[in-house]
């Protein structure tokens, strides 16, 4: 069974063979690196379009992932720190870095549309809600054009908490996605209960999807949910045109990745032409 990566924080030293004492010191420092950044507000937001699968040089809207830099001032790999920090309150700062950051772009730029990823955990955090509210009160239009990204295996750590929650934002004209569905194990009464508004389908059925006739069979049968309960689709990680070209053709709505735009720490909405590759 392998061993869960908090756990490992709290044995003993001297009880950790060699090579996960090693790791163990290494995910140490790069958490610390995590907070020291947080502290010092060494964070930002790359921006990635989605576009409008019929009309791929069309923006539907951007999505904010956060970055986070060290001392010298490189990224710092999500994937080097997010299993670590998911459930501490570590984790939490991180959301309310990209929410703080997400609602002034939203604030600054009155004409796009932006998704921001939260964990369902944030979402009884105080500082969290604090930052929303605010942002809500001051901004009245900023609900309208907030997207909150929810990934299908969070959604389903508290899924009543979520629902309530998803209730109480709509009124503030909030959408919500479920990020890397499939991924997961969501029961499907709760999905009816979720209603959520957009359904990004999971990058592993999208890769290759024009050569693997098993993510074919999957990926309809995604977009055919999405369609019964009425929610726009995404596809996620689309890299190569193939794979684009075999989504539009099997009616997805949206389109996410490499093929059209990689993040950006630049604005791409204020030099639209080089923020989305030729299709």
């Amino acid at each position: 069974m392998a061993r869960d990566k908090n756990a490992v924080f709290d044995i003993p030293s001297e009880q950790l063979d060699p090579l996960s004492y090693a790791v163990a010191c290494r995910d140490r420092g790069t958490v610390g690196m995590v907070q020291a950044a947080l502290k010092h507000g060494h964070v930002a937001l790359a921006y990635q379009p989605v576009v409008q699968a019929r009309a791929p040089d069309r923006i539907a809207y951007y999505e904010g992932l956060i970055r986070i830099f060290d001392e010298t001032n490189r990224i710092i790999p999500a994937g080097d720190f997010i299993g670590a920090v998911e459930t501490t309150e570590t984790g939490r700062l991180i959301d309310c870095a990209a929410l703080d950051i997400g609602l002034k772009t939203l604030a600054d730029c009155p004409d796009i549309r932006l998704a921001l990823n939260l964990s369902a955990r944030s979402i009884g955090y105080p500082a969290w809600m604090r930052i929303l509210r605010k942002a809500l009160m001051q901004d009245r239009t900023i609900g309208e054009r907030l997207i909150l990204e929810i990934t299908e295996s969070s959604a389903m750590l508290i899924p009543e908490l979520v629902v309530n929650f998803m209730s109480q934002m709509r009124r503030h004209g909030i959408s919500f996605a479920l990020d890397d569905f499939g991924a997961g194990f969501t029961s499907f009464r709760y999905l009816r209960d979720f209603l959520f508004d957009i359904l990004k389908i999971d990058g592993q059925f999208v890769r290759n999807v024009a050569r693997d006739p098993d993510n074919q069979v999957l990926t309809r049968a995604l977009i055919a949910i999405a369609e019964q309960m009425d929610m726009l689709t995404v596809a996620e990680q689309v890299e190569t045109e193939p794979d684009a070209d075999w989504m539009i053709s099997s009616g997805i709505d949206c389109l996410q990745g490499f093929h059209y735009a990689a993040p950006t720490l630049r604005r791409p909405w204020e030099n639209p032409k080089a923020s989305v590759a030729a299709g």
